[in-house]
């Protein structure tokens, strides 16, 4: 039995998460039977264009998705749900957002891929607002009232048309994620990398696919064989899908990826493939080494901007120490090549069981301009948290200098924070010492 088809039955009484997909093109009016448990409401791959003026009867509900439906504009009617944190309207056409569509204890806002020109200034009150996802709109600025917004951490307006980013946002005391790659501000330098010659170009069909080894918002990897001059590698290939992620476009990771060089903690690029029979887009990397696993799994709806450790999680001093600095030392590598990761976060970083660490994913990477200290010290408080999550799992024996760490790192005066190479010289000292 579809879940539809049980709503309307009554047998999903007491549920506090309803998901449904099935070409509604109104809302189901057997929602409101939950309204006394419904807390979780996904609504995404319909038809819908509009949500109910009695939609505040869920009076419990915390979250609503209606992505890749057929809105126009962010409903005012959830400006009065009373207890809503997390919208999420992604992919529709919404051209039209005003304050009254702003609930009042918004933490969580998701718009990518619309037709926005403009958002409202009152967001600025949301004082509770930690994560902003804006990228594939037709953005040219935000409003100043936004410098209020002091809780903010995660910043999405990549794929806008901003010929400048806003003074106040480098000043934000809790920016950590920010990616703004494909605006006029970045395309310059990210033009600049995709024409040099000097980047390795390898021929589809030189390449042979084998099993797929994982899938994200951007594109497909598979692990390969290279053969080339009578020689055979063992590679992975990730051929891009071409749409808009929430992070940015392809493009822009793509040429990140290949501007970020080679270093030891760097899932970097060989070169990118050339002559793919339908035109794909794609890069061949290194294999990474049996062994390694991915650090944590992403935030989840309740942490919102933090990432998500198995319960049984724990590292020594000797392996935190040896991870940290492996990820600052490809931080600073990027930071020193030009290169914003912008999702600097255990989710997208690779290791061992000796604490070696290999940094990847660049679907959030944008290209710094020549004066980027304040830019780089976003980041450096991306890593002030990274930080504080492996010593919350970490004996405290020999750790006070890492909490010292810490603190510089996630300091409110953005500018007081050290730089990358600093933090490298640091750890370097803390190594030698243990």
């Amino acid at each position: 039995m579809d879940t539809l088809t049980k709503l309307r039955s009554g047998k999903l009484q007491g549920i506090k998460r309803l998901d449904l997909s099935c070409g509604l093109t109104e809302f189901p009016e057997e929602i409101f039977q939950l309204a006394d448990t419904l807390e979780i409401l996904n609504l995404s791959g319909n038809a819908l264009s509009s949500l109910p003026n009695d939609l505040p009867r869920l009076h419990k509900l915390r979250v609503i998705f209606c992505s890749d439906n057929q809105f126009t504009e962010v409903p005012e009617v959830l400006g009065r749900c009373p207890n809503l944190s997390m919208v999420g309207f992604k992919a529709n056409q919404i051209n039209t957002f005003t304050a009254f569509a702003i609930p009042p204890k918004l933490r969580w806002l998701i718009l990518t891929d619309n037709q926005l020109e403009s958002v409202p200034k009152e967001l600025g009150r949301c004082t509770e607002l930690q994560k902003l996802m804006l990228a594939g709109n037709r953005l040219q600025h935000l409003p100043d009232e936004f410098a209020a917004c002091t809780k903010l951490e995660l910043l999405r307006i990549s794929a806008n048309r901003f010929e400048s980013l806003p003074e106040w946002l480098l000043k934000l005391p809790r920016l950590a994620w920010l990616a703004y790659a494909g605006n006029p501000y970045s395309d310059a330098h990210e033009h600049a990398i995709t024409e040099m010659s000097d980047i390795p170009c390898i021929n589809w069909h030189e390449l042979e696919l084998q099993q797929q080894l994982g899938e994200g918002a951007s594109g497909v990897i598979h692990q390969a064989v290279w053969r080339r001059f009578g020689e055979v590698q063992a590679v992975a290939v990730k051929l891009f899908k071409g749409a808009l992620t929430s992070d940015g476009l392809p493009r822009s990771e793509k040429a990140a990826s290949l501007a970020a060089g080679l270093h030891r903690s760097l899932v970097g690029a060989s070169g990118k493939i050339i002559e793919h029979p339908q035109g794909s887009k794609g890069l061949v990397m290194p294999l990474v080494e049996a062994g390694y696993s991915i650090l944590a799994g992403p935030p989840s709806l309740e942490s919102c901007t933090r990432d998500v450790y198995a319960p049984q999680r724990r590292f020594t001093f000797k392996e935190l120490l040896r991870l940290t600095h492996g990820v600052a030392d490809a931080v600073a590598h990027l930071h020193q090549r030009g290169i914003l990761h912008g999702d600097l976060y255990a989710h997208n970083i690779l290791c061992n069981e000796h604490g070696d660490a290999l940094l990847g994913d660049f679907g959030a990477a944008t290209f710094l301009p020549e004066e980027s200290g304040a830019l780089q010290r976003i980041e450096v408080r991306a890593f002030g948290c990274l930080l504080e999550e492996l010593l919350e799992r970490c004996e405290p024996a020999e750790t006070e200098a890492l909490w010292s760490l810490y603190r510089r790192c996630v300091h409110p005066d953005v500018a007081t924070r050290p730089l990358f190479a600093e933090i490298v010289s640091e750890l370097d000292g803390m190594t030698h010492a243990s």
